[in-house]
């Protein structure tokens, strides 16, 4: 199923109507879908590099708004709507895992390494910020400044490099921006457990 969504995501980048295609997916990736925006805003950007800055804002702002109605289904309808959807990608597990002991703090953290580097994803972290009740404003300028920053990123790189830095977008960047959320999380659990004892 997700090869399916990931090429039909894919086919996406092609079509007139490709920038709502990316804010649609974008919207929707931070609240209930499993594949993430970046898979069309690459090749529409290096198809268009004049636009990329365009692309990133559309992304950045979509994001955003899905992050909010992530917020709203954790807050107001987990029971009946993001259980079963966390449930139905295999995300359950996870989110339980992570709704354990949960604190205001440790969702903050979440928040800034979904965005940048899905890591979680976006969509189990604003379910979780509502469930959580985390400020609704303090979630806004915190899915601002992490998705801003990926997006924007991606332009930058895409604008500089164009076609040549593709590849490393795709296999490195990614595992690098996973390897420094996973450092910037153990730094956060060690610091947490050392004030703790």
């Amino acid at each position: 199923m997700l090869r399916r969504l990931y090429d039909w995501t894919m086919s996406l980048a092609g079509r007139k109507s490709a920038e709502i295609w990316l804010a649609v997916i974008a919207f929707v990736e931070s609240s209930i879908f499993l594949v993430p925006a970046d898979v069309l805003f690459l090749p529409m950007s290096l198809a268009k590099p004049e636009r990329a800055w365009r692309y990133a804002l559309t992304a950045t702002v979509a994001s955003v708004l899905g992050g909010i109605a992530g917020w709203a289904l954790g807050y107001y309808a987990f029971e009946t709507i993001a259980k079963p959807i966390l449930e139905f990608y295999g995300k359950l597990d996870a989110f339980n895992q992570m709704s354990a002991g949960i604190t205001y703090e440790w969702v903050l953290l979440l928040l800034v390494t979904s965005g940048l580097a899905h890591l979680p994803p976006i969509k189990v972290v604003t379910i979780l910020s509502g469930v959580a009740h985390i400020n609704l404003g303090l979630f806004i300028v915190s899915a601002i400044v992490a998705r801003g920053a990926r997006f924007f990123l991606l332009a930058f790189l895409l604008r500089c490099y164009g076609e040549s830095i593709r590849h490393f977008i795709e296999k490195r960047l990614g595992q690098i921006a996973m390897a420094a959320a996973a450092v910037l999380i153990a730094l956060y659990a060690v610091f947490h457990f050392a004030l703790a004892s």
